[in-house]
């Protein structure tokens, strides 16, 4: 049997489109079909249930898949490292969170870049939550707090913290919150992350026990750079990761609101499975993640956070 016809069924089986295969692959949809069809009259039965729109694997499809994910990716790893005594190479494929901000403001990313020219970067930035695996990303970046407890994780920065923000232009005509609760009388520009999802509640801490608070935003998006955009025209007060608004805090352009109920919490971290043999390319990254020059003095170790697993593994 040709192995490659295993690699164009992994690519289907996690994409569930014949295109999107075709297009991580960098082969033609036609060839996909082809090695599909192939590779079902070898094994003499349907792997896939085809549509105009959609793939999905019959039972028999579901059982090769559950046999050959882990052991192609070993041997995806296995010849990464044969290769390991040049210089790290390969598409890096890396799910992130649109909130991430020190890892996607660039320059932790131009550097990466920079340093390992033999890699591609393919980062997807998006807040809906999969499984990387499954899905065929090397790694993930999200908040620690929200990491599965089966995976790896290494932080970018320091602790985080979420800040309530208004320009002044709408403090002097609204005046400020002095309460959480009084954000119900604001208007308030909140964050969804997908159509059909209610808006994120905004959450706080007072005396040690957390609560959030329902604000019924006037504006609600998925798209944080319509969030700030919004709130430096002063049409309301939004409530995002202090990373993300740093230049405008900075700046006075937004000016900081209820911040004793607002404690520090884990930060971003980069994330992997457990895997006995690491791709060069993701270790390259994880090196670079763990000795970049602008992670803070106060650096906390993933220890701090009891939701992943310690670096010492890594």
């Amino acid at each position: 049997m040709d192995l490659n016809l295993l690699k164009i069924f992994l690519a289907v089986a996690e994409e569930e489109n014949f295109r999107a295969a075709s297009e991580r692959l960098g082969v033609t949809r036609s060839a996909v079909s082809q090695g599909i069809r192939k590779l079902e009259d070898q094994c003499g039965v349907a792997l896939c249930n085809r549509t105009t729109r959609s793939v999905s694997l019959t039972e028999a499809g579901e059982r090769l898949l559950a046999g050959i994910q882990t052991p192609l990716q070993n041997v995806e790893t296995a010849l990464e490292a044969v290769a390991g005594d040049s210089a790290p190479s390969g598409v890096l494929r890396i799910a992130a969170t649109s909130i991430a901000e020190p890892f996607l403001s660039g320059p932790l990313l131009a550097q990466f870049a920079a340093d390992y020219p033999g890699i591609t970067l393919d980062i997807t930035v998006t807040d809906e939550e999969f499984d990387i695996v499954a899905q065929g990303y090397d790694a993930g970046v999200r908040l620690g707090e929200v990491i599965k407890q089966d995976m790896i994780a290494v932080a970018i920065g320091g602790q985080e913290r979420e800040v309530v923000v208004a320009a002044p232009s709408y403090l002097d005509r609204r005046g400020a919150p002095v309460h959480p609760r009084d954000l119900v009388h604001h208007r308030c520009i909140g964050w969804r992350p997908a159509p059909g999802i209610a808006p994120y509640r905004w959450e706080f801490s007072e005396d040690g026990e957390d609560f959030d608070v329902a604000v019924a935003p006037q504006v609600t998006t998925n798209d944080l750079r319509l969030m700030v955009r919004m709130a430096l025209a002063g049409g309301g007060i939004t409530f995002l990761t202090e990373s993300s608004l740093r230049p405008h805090l900075e700046s006075g352009a937004l000016i900081p609101l209820l911040s004793a109920f607002l404690p520090p919490f884990p930060g971003f971290h980069l994330y992997f499975p457990a895997r006995r043999n690491m791709a060069p390319k993701l270790r390259a990254l994880i090196d670079h993640v763990k000795g970049t020059s602008f992670l803070a003095a106060d650096f906390k170790s993933n220890s701090e956070c009891r939701s992943i697993r310690s670096t010492v593994e890594v």
